[in-house]
């Protein structure tokens, strides 16, 4: 009795360790495959622009701008109009004109929380001891029927994400975020794919999203991803409001 319970601790106490050691191996792969940690630290600025795809043919232009150590802009513009939303570092902020509105306002807690995910350089993987997430292996799980490698990533603010990577190259094919949002858990998945090479690192030019288990699914396709080009940080800081003309 007590050398199977001894046999069952050690088995236990592998399977943990051989988890950790294979999310490891895992992201390790993945950073190879997409170029290695250098090409991808000597990336200081990208600029993504291409077309967001919604329901009914909806069609915008899609701009995002993101500069390192944490700063990113967005911008979406159809008819004539620009929306804007941008965190520099600190501070998240946004521009709507849809209403009326032309001023600058802050973002809520949900809206920062996720824009403070896009502004991540890297993503949550590539030196995620750093940044205080924790990432565990699962297992392998197919996506539209092929198997997948899942790791679980848990970041500080309490989000968790499963990362589903691909067998043959290690690069994520879809993720799962579950996100608190007004107190209630909202699960959405996003799709990548058609990974292209920019100044050495590979990154998807194609990104599907939605809530987990409906077919309305938004898409972007970027159209050009450059690297390294000028980015002034006033970019990404919240501009004044304009003056309001007296007596009216």
């Amino acid at each position: 009795m007590h050398r199977t319970l001894i046999q069952l601790v050690v088995l236990s106490l592998w399977a943990v360790t051989a988890g950790a050691q294979t999310a490891d191996d895992v992201i390790a792969k993945f950073v190879r495959t997409v170029g290695g940690a250098d090409k991808i630290s000597a990336v200081s600025t990208l600029k993504r622009t291409g077309k967001y795809i919604g329901g009914g043919g909806f069609e915008a232009v899609y701009v995002q701008e993101n500069k390192r150590p944490n700063m990113v802009r967005t911008e979406f513009q159809i008819q004539g109009m620009t929306g804007v939303s941008a965190y520099d570092g600190k501070n998240g902020w946004k521009i709507e004109p849809w209403g009326g509105k032309k001023d600058p306002e802050e973002m809520g807690e949900d809206e920062l929380k996720s824009i403070i995910e896009d502004s991540d350089f890297d993503g949550p993987l590539v030196n995620y001891a750093s940044k205080g997430n924790t990432v565990e292996y699962v297992g392998m799980e197919p996506v539209e029927g092929t198997d997948a490698i899942k790791l679980k990533v848990s970041v500080p603010n309490g989000d968790v994400y499963y990362y589903y990577m691909d067998t043959d190259y290690y690069v994520p094919i879809k993720v799962e975020t579950k996100r608190l949002v007004r107190g209630a858990e909202r699960e959405s998945e996003t799709i990548l794919g058609d990974y292209k090479e920019v100044n050495g690192w590979y990154i998807p030019f194609s990104i599907e999203f939605g809530s987990k288990g409906s077919q309305f699914k938004q898409k972007i396709n970027y159209e050009t991803i450059e690297a390294n080009i000028p980015i002034d940080d006033s970019r990404f800081r919240k501009p004044a409001a304009a003056p309001q003309a007296d007596g009216k």
